[in-house]
C-alpha cells in the first residue's frame, strides 16, 4: 500500500552498496555501459587517443583517467536507477536546462535512497571531499524533466508546481518520481553546475510534506519585491548562496507575473554577481588594507593565490590550465586567460565565465567582514590532477577557504610576488604578462612615495 503524501514518513536507510553482480538484467547494464563509455571517450578525446591509452598510460596528460572514474561510479549506481519509478529523498535539488531557451527542460533531481541526502546539493559542505566521493553521490541524482516555456511555468500544471515546492524545502524531502522510460544518458559534468546522473521525461511527480526556510517563504509570497533586492535580503539574513540560487532558478523570486524560470547555470552566476555587487558597494566605503596580503588554498588540484594590494577597489581573476586538464585536454602548452574590472565595476559579462563572479563573491565577503578595501588579484593554476569539472562552486569554496586562513603579509609587492612564484609551477613572468592589475601596481607611482 502506498504511503499517502502530506504525512511524515520515517526515513529508513536503503542498501546502496550493490555490486555489478546484484543486477538481474546484466545485459542491460553491459549495453548501457558500452553506450556511455563510447560517449565519454569521444567527448574526452575526439582524436581516439583513449582507444590507444585504455586508461593505463595517461596519454591525455591527466594524473588519473576520468573515464575510469565515471565507469566505477556508473557500475555502482546503475542498479539503483534503472527503473521508471524512483522513490527516494531529494536533497532537495532541481535542475533547469538552457538548451532551446526559452523552451527548457525543468524538473527535480531524485536519488533512489531514503536517508539524509541534504548534503548532496549543498556545495558549501563539500570542500575537502575527494572527487570520487562527489561523483558517486551526485551520479545517483536522477533528473526528471518536463519541457516548458520559462514565462509560462504558472500554467504548466502540477509537476512544475511540485518541482518548485520541492526546490524551496529546507531539508531532504520524500519524492516519488514516475518516468516515461528508464533514465538514460551519461553522467553530466560541467564547470558551471554540479554533476548529476541520467535523465528521463516525467510521467508523474509526488512530493511529501516539507518545511520551507521562513526567509525564503517570506520572499516567495512578497510578489511586490523585485528579484535583486530579494536576493540581497536573503543573503544578509544568512540564507546559503546555494539555496538562494535554487529559489531564483525556479521563479520563486521577483515581482508577480514577471517571475520566470532561470536555467540553473545562469542562476548560479546571477546570484554570485548580484551578491558580490552588493558587497562591493560596501567595500568601496572602507579604508585600505595596510599591507600586501596573500591568501592561499589548494583543492582538487587547483592552486589558488589571492593577492591583496593596498589600493582602491579593483578586481582581476586569471586562470591557467595545464595540458590534460578539463578545458585544455589536448593542448601542448599552458593556456592562460583572465578578466579584470576597475573601481566602478564592469558592465559586460566576464569571458572566463561564472568562476569570475564566484571568486569575487568570496573575496568581498572577507573585505566586508574586516571593513577594509583593496585591489584584488585571484590567480588559479588548474593542474593535471583536475581530471573533470565539478562546478563553479569549487572556485567559490576554494577562495572562501583561502580567506579563512591567516594571510601572509608583506611590506612590498616584490616580496608577495616572490611567494607566489614559489607556490606556482608556471613562471611568474607569465602571470605578470597576463595581469593588468599587477602591472599597474608595479609601474604606478603615488604621491605618498615623494612625501
Amino acid at each position: 500500500m502506498k504511503r499517502p503524501f502530506g504525512r511524515t514518513k520515517k526515513i529508513a536507510k536503503k542498501k546502496t552498496n550493490l555490486s555489478i553482480f546484484d543486477v538481474i538484467d546484466k545485459p542491460t547494464l553491459v549495453n548501457e555501459l558500452k553506450r556511455n563509455v563510447d560517449l565519454w571517450t569521444t567527448r574526452q578525446n575526439p582524436t581516439g587517443l583513449c582507444v590507444a591509452c585504455k586508461g593505463s598510460r595517461m596519454l591525455c596528460g591527466k594524473t588519473r583517467c576520468p573515464v575510469l572514474v565515471r565507469i566505477n561510479s556508473f557500475i555502482r549506481t546503475f542498479p539503483l536507477i534503472k527503473n521508471v519509478n524512483i522513490d527516494g529523498a531529494s536533497p532537495p535539488s532541481v535542475f533547469v536546462g538552457r538548451i532551446g531557451y526559452p523552451y527548457v527542460y525543468a524538473g527535480p533531481l531524485v536519488p533512489p535512497i531514503h536517508e539524509d541526502t541534504s548534503h548532496y546539493d549543498l556545495p558549501e559542505l563539500w570542500f575537502g571531499k575527494p572527487i570520487d566521493e562527489i561523483v558517486n553521490f551526485r551520479s545517483m541524482l536522477v533528473r526528471g524533466k518536463q519541457r516548458i516555456h520559462v514565462n509560462r511555468f504558472h500554467e504548466a500544471g502540477k509537476i512544475i508546481d511540485r518541482t518548485r515546492e520541492l526546490a524551496l524545502a529546507s531539508s531532504a524531502i520524500d519524492v516519488e518520481l514516475s518516468l516515461k522510460r528508464p533514465p538514460r544518458g551519461c553522467l553530466v559534468f560541467s564547470d558551471g553546475v554540479q554533476p548529476f546522473g541520467p535523465s528521463a521525461p516525467i510521467r508523474d511527480l509526488r512530493v511529501g510534506s516539507s518545511r520551507w526556510d521562513h526567509n525564503i517563504e517570506k520572499a516567495y509570497y512578497d510578489t511586490d519585491l523585485k528579484a535583486r533586492p530579494a536576493v540581497l535580503e536573503l543573503y544578509e539574513k544568512g540564507v546559503l548562496v546555494t539555496r538562494i540560487q535554487r529559489a531564483f532558478s525556479v521563479g520563486a523570486l521577483g515581482v508577480g507575473q514577471q517571475r520566470r524560470l532561470v536555467p540553473t547555470r545562469w542562476s548560479i552566476t546571477a546570484v554570485d554577481s548580484t551578491v558580490s555587487k552588493g558587497l562591493m558597494k560596501q567595500v568601496r566605503t572602507f579604508p585600505l588594507v595596510g599591507e600586501y596580503r596573500l591568501y592561499e588554498s589548494s583543492y582538487l588540484s587547483n592552486q589558488f593565490e589571492i593577492l591583496m594590494i593596498p589600493d582602491a577597489w579593483s578586481y582581476e581573476a586569471i586562470e591557467a590550465w595545464y595540458p590534460g586538464t578539463v578545458w585544455n585536454p589536448s593542448g601542448r602548452k599552458v593556456v592562460m586567460y583572465g578578466d579584470s574590472e576597475g573601481y566602478e565595476g564592469r558592465t559586460t559579462y566576464a569571458s572566463i565565465g561564472g568562476c569570475y563572479y564566484a571568486a569575487r563573491l568570496a573575496v568581498c565577503e572577507l573585505l566586508v567582514k574586516e571593513q577594509r578595501q583593496a585591489t584584488i588579484v585571484v590567480l588559479r593554476e588548474a593542474r593535471p590532477g583536475y581530471i573533470m569539472p565539478v562546478g563553479v562552486w569549487q572556485v567559490r569554496e576554494n577562495v572562501r577557504n583561502a580567506m579563512k586562513n591567516r594571510p601572509l603579509k608583506f611590506n612590498t609587492l616584490a616580496e608577495a610576488l616572490q611567494r607566489i612564484a614559489a607556490q606556482f609551477r608556471i613562471p611568474l613572468k607569465q602571470w605578470e604578462s597576463k595581469s593588468t592589475l599587477i602591472t599597474r601596481a608595479r609601474l604606478q607611482r603615488k604621491l605618498t612615495q615623494y612625501t
